[in-house]
């Protein structure tokens, strides 16, 4: 925190040149990835897109290197902008939600909008020191987390779950978790963790596809009415956790509007399928499937067996897909434990999927859980607790198609 302070008010005149060249190879580096991106797909939407982020990236970049007098300028113009999209896009996502930490999201994104003003006024700081200001921002937001962080970490008991901290409570998620971690390790289990998805396209006869709408939101049939999709989780031989509303929801463009909102009002009665076979038999197979080894059975039972004295169903805060969320989250905490556990916290913070898998929770805490991202954090989790022979590079490069810098290798959108 006391390095964000000395970048934001005492970085000489050079530091700050020298950032914003920094910053500019990153946008080049940007750029060309979009460029390539574009190149194998000419003929696409995704290809303009990434043709556009490509002019965008490859410009500003030139800009930061080769006249730094004017990079100053373009850069902080770039900041306020991220600042005013990412504000106004938390508000908006929070009045339409009407998610539990509506205060809290509005001030945030007032707060953004704020400093984006600010910035543009050129007060109290000139414009040029804006760049050094935003970098320094996000060093002392990032310390503070980690210094919270480690503050929770110290008065938490040897055998409590993490689930119960502070920041997992904010949607209320995980009230119902298990209130004891599994410290003994993932034991061998006779049969795996079984994650299952629908996606709303996969789901559905949708005739005009929407790109990321149809696989991560929803579909609309060729009926008119809209499909989210479905997901599930299964461990045989009698745990099966599928979350339904108990009166079949059909809605329209309108009506999903309206249900979107996370308050009471949308509350309706719920219905825990029986089984897989008999939810694939009444509709279709699921067109996603993760399978987990190293778990631990008993985190995974102790919650389920709490969260289904509650069959409430609400489309935005406790949907099939928050629910599949948690349970894995439950059953997986405890295991990648260790004799050596600095060393395993060095591996993890090392590999680029811990990253994504962090990218795709913080999706999910600005709107909600839906199938298309939980099948995405599903494959990413095995990746990391299954120990699979997954070198580095293509770890980072998966990271990369997250942040929208490299090209999907599968024709449907799904992470490999």
């Amino acid at each position: 925190m006391a390095g964000a302070l000395f970048l934001a008010f005492h970085a000489p005149a050079g530091l700050v040149v020298l950032t914003g060249r920094a910053i500019g190879v990153v946008f080049l580096f940007m750029g060309a990835g979009n460029l390539l991106r574009f190149m194998s797909e000419l003929r696409s939407v995704r290809g303009a897109f990434a043709l556009a982020r490509a002019v965008c990236f490859l410009v500003t970049g030139a800009i930061a290197i080769h006249w730094p007098a004017h990079a100053e300028d373009v850069l902080a113009a770039l900041f306020c902008l991220v600042f005013i999209v990412d504000g106004l896009g938390r508000i908006g996502v929070g009045l339409l939600l009407r998610l539990p930490d509506l205060r809290w999201r509005l001030l945030y994104g007032s707060v953004q909008l704020a400093f984006a003003v600010v910035f543009l006024a050129g007060w109290p700081l000139p414009l040029e020191r804006s760049v050094a200001l935003c970098i320094g921002l996000i060093f002392a937001f990032r310390g503070w987390l980690l210094m919270r962080l480690g503050l929770l970490f110290r008065t938490l008991d040897d055998d409590a779950t993490i689930l119960h901290l502070p920041m997992f409570a904010t949607r209320g998620w995980y009230d119902r978790s298990p209130d004891l971690a599994d410290t003994t390790g993932a034991p061998t289990v006779a049969h795996p963790m079984v994650v299952h998805v629908w996606t709303p396209v996969g789901s559905a006869h949708v005739p005009h596809r929407r790109l990321l709408l149809d696989r991560y939101v929803a579909a609309v049939g060729a009926d008119g009415m809209i499909s989210t999709g479905h997901a599930s989780l299964e461990m045989l031989p009698s745990l099966y956790i599928s979350h339904y509303p108990a009166v079949e929801l059909d809605r329209t463009g309108e009506d999903f509007v309206g249900a979107l909102r996370s308050t009471a009002e949308n509350d309706v009665k719920g219905h825990f399928q029986p089984s897989y076979a008999e939810e694939a038999a009444g509709w279709c197979e699921a067109d996603g499937r993760v399978e987990f080894h190293n778990f631990s059975p008993r985190q995974l039972q102790a919650f389920w067996a709490r969260y289904q004295q509650d069959d409430t169903y609400n489309l935005t805060n406790r949907n099939c897909s928050v629910v599949v969320a948690q349970a894995l989250d439950a059953a997986l905490e405890g295991s990648l434990a260790t004799r050596t556990p600095w060393l395993q916290l060095l591996m993890l913070v090392a590999n680029p999927d811990v990253w994504v898998a962090a990218l795709l929770r913080a999706r999910a805490n600005l709107s909600t859980w839906t199938p298309g991202l939980v099948l995405d954090y599903a494959h990413t989790l095995a990746r990391i607790v299954e120990r699979r022979d997954v070198s580095w590079p293509d770890s980072l490069h998966r990271f990369m198609q997250r942040v929208g810098l490299a090209r999907r290798k599968s024709p449907d959108g799904a992470l490999p």
